[in-house]
């Protein structure tokens, strides 16, 4: 089953948004990874310059931003009120816009790979890696919203 099967198989309201990747790849970036100069972002390979290489979750394998990891960030994830969340990937401009998002669970996303699951105000980000056992998954929250990482 692939991941809008899965949503809509437990009733959210999903639609599939043909190239918008790039737009929520730079809004995530301007609202999680704004404390980092263009020199820090070019040197943990946050982007290659056209979007195509490099990984915005690199703000947190590269130690530049607080973060939880792994069984905790999944954690986070399953607490998070989701009402309404962006589904994007690090690789393609594919984008699902998810209402009623409450029963998305990290588990439903175990198949993918580099995606990123945040708000509509880009508060919190959730981010499965494909590096599945060394890196990820995250769970952060931006500079508007004070967040304890424990």
């Amino acid at each position: 089953m692939d991941l809008l099967d899965t949503l809509m198989s437990k009733r959210m309201k999903t639609r599939e948004v043909p190239h918008w990747g790039a737009y929520l790849r730079k809004q995530w970036e301007t609202e999680f990874a704004n404390h980092l100069s263009d020199e820090k972002k070019k040197s943990i390979h946050l982007d290659d310059g056209n979007g195509a290489c490099g990984y915005l979750w690199h703000i947190f394998s590269y130690k530049t931003k607080e973060c939880l990891e792994s069984k905790k960030a999944e954690l986070a994830f399953e607490r998070e009120q989701k009402d309404f969340c962006y589904i994007f990937y690090q690789h393609t401009n594919d984008v699902f816009i998810v209402e009623n998002a409450s029963a998305l669970k990290a588990k439903d996303l175990l198949n993918e790979e580099d995606i990123y699951i945040t708000d509509k105000s880009f508060t919190w980000t959730f981010i499965i890696t494909h590096e599945k056992g060394s890196y990820g998954p995250y769970f952060s929250t931006n500079n508007k919203r004070n967040a304890v990482f424990k």
